[in-house]
């Protein structure tokens, strides 16, 4: 597979950011010799992303902890909504991640084995807009979750909770309550982690938002407070806007880190990684520091694990050869809402993925918006090209099938059967004011006897930024240029992603599908 980014400079040194992807709110646990990272997942399921390092520079997707969202309404996509900023830890022998969802709580799910299965989540706290949970066990055997508030739900912002758990981490043992107030001085302040060192409590949390933001720390010797304030790191003399939520870590010698995220619109929320040291009993993040308060890097020497890792980038090619076993679905796919056995097969062809032409949304114009059988990966480079392979010979009367950009509005090519002709068709999705439509673009009628066709994304840089392009062939046939005014864009706290499908264009279904032979992304 083609390495798309790579942090690691082979010299010694490594380049942010670490990962040129959207794993939003990251963060991260040292357990022996292995790095363990999770993220933000949101609607996208599966979700709570396990990726691995030893080196906290090269970085594999591992895993998932959560296979599907419990509750019924999830079978559709809800934007936006689901699994919000995770924290997590190792305690006791086990591993525990927290996360909000801001309509229903807070969970927790836990696993001896973080690359195996993962325990059905637990329902910690019920509550909207509690988002961004933190667990915290003492050494006189008390336990605690501190976390943020979403103004969205509970109507305010800018405020740090904690309440109460029982030790063993699955439910709350007492009223939920103001921690620190962060209105005047720490506006928008969220993602709390927290940690304890030299007797003090500490929590890292981000404020000042995410475009133009900064990383706070507060400390105490009390856990309920009053609690200091120090902002340990905001963008300086830098390109990195808004260095913010993040996670500290350690090595096996001592040294400390910071991974955390900064927002980069279409690309999402990619990740970074800083070196911290201690002065005064404040942790100092980043290069440069001016008065305790550090500046991102850009490029730094490598972090000493004792361990030296192959280069790696994350994967985003697919050529799907599972066998004629089946097996799963590489790990870079998720689904846009909880998926279904029927939605795909990887055994009816083998070394193919097959879609199947579905209406999950029910409804008598379904749009890809609305239907949770995308799916979907995210970028991992800032330019790329990627092409599908599809074979269409099995796609009914408004079946269609193709490749899409999703995001805050979201634009596919594909081939769909019209009055009994395959038509390459491009769509581009708009908002009237009554919700989001598909503007849809005959391109060229097919012949019957065409069986498969190549379709291209191009995302390259242009004079004002990134570009996008879309072509399409024919098998033999000559590469054809779709005019397109579309720009992928983010959508709330969620990046542009790649994705493939198969659905009907109308409320009944046909039965019909479509087979991918690959997809191809390389940089460029």
């Amino acid at each position: 597979m083609d390495q798309l980014w790579k942090a690691d400079l082979g010299d010694g040194n490594y380049k942010n950011p670490i990962l040129f992807a959207d794993y939003s709110d990251p963060d991260v646990i040292r357990v022996k010799d292995t790095y363990y990272m999770t993220a933000s997942s949101f609607n996208y399921v599966p979700g709570l992303p396990i990726l691995t390092s030893k080196d906290l520079v090269n970085w594999k997707l591992a895993n998932y902890a959560l296979d599907k969202i419990n509750y019924d309404k999830y079978d559709m996509p809800q934007h936006a909504k689901g699994v919000w900023a995770p924290a997590i830890r190792y305690h006791n022998d086990r591993y525990y991640i927290y996360y909000g969802m801001p309509d229903e709580g807070i969970f927790m799910v836990s696993t001896g084995d973080a690359l195996g299965k993962w325990d059905e989540p637990v329902l910690v706290l019920e509550g909207k807009g509690l988002i961004d949970p933190c667990p915290f066990w003492d050494d006189d055997g008390k336990a605690y979750i501190i976390h943020g508030y979403a103004k969205s739900r509970i109507g305010f912002k800018s405020y740090l909770g904690i309440f109460p758990m029982s030790f063993d981490g699955t439910k709350a043992i007492g009223e939920d309550h103001i921690l620190f107030d962060g209105v005047e001085t720490q506006h928008t302040i969220e993602g709390p982690k927290v940690y304890k060192r030299n007797g003090y409590y500490y929590i890292l949390a981000p404020a000042g938002g995410v475009k133009k933001g900064w990383q706070t720390a507060l400390r105490s010797k009390n856990i309920y407070g009053p609690y200091e304030e120090k902002i340990v790191m905001k963008q300086g003399n830098t390109p990195i806007n808004g260095p913010h939520q993040g996670g500290l870590v350690d090595t096996v010698n001592g040294d400390e880190w910071f991974i955390h995220f900064q927002d980069r619109g279409l690309y999402g929320r990619i990740v970074h990684l800083q070196p911290v040291v201690w002065e005064n009993d404040w942790p100092v993040v980043g290069i440069n520091a001016i008065d305790g308060c550090g500046e991102p890097c850009e490029v730094y020497k490598k972090p000493n694990t004792g361990i030296v890792e192959e280069i790696t980038s994350l994967e985003a090619s697919d050529d799907f050869s599972t066998g004629s076993d089946g097996g799963s679905l590489n790990l870079m796919w998720q689904w846009l809402g909880n998926p279904k056995e029927n939605f795909y097969s990887l055994t009816e062809r083998v070394n193919f993925l097959r879609l199947y032409a579905l209406n999950t949304s029910g409804k008598a114009e379904p749009i890809l918006w609305e239907s949770s059988n995308v799916l979907t990966q995210k970028l991992v480079c800032p330019y790329f090209k990627a092409t599908v392979s599809m074979h269409m010979t099995h796609l009914s009367e408004n079946e269609q099938a193709g490749m899409v950009i999703m995001g805050g509005h979201y634009a596919y090519l594909a081939v769909r059967v019209i009055d009994g002709k395959k038509t390459v068709i491009y769509a581009m999705a708009y908002n009237d004011g009554d919700g989001i439509k598909e503007k849809v673009t005959s391109l060229k009628e097919l012949n019957e006897d065409d069986e498969k066709i190549y379709m291209t994304f191009v995302m390259e840089s242009g004079g004002n930024g990134p570009e996008f392009k879309v072509y399409y062939n024919l098998e033999g046939g000559e590469e054809i240029n779709v005019p397109t005014s579309f720009m992928p864009s983010d959508h709330t706290w969620v990046g542009a992603k790649i994705g493939l499908f198969a659905n009907v264009a109308e409320e009944t279904e046909k039965g019909g599908y479509a087979d991918f032979e690959y997809i191809h992304v390389t940089a460029i």
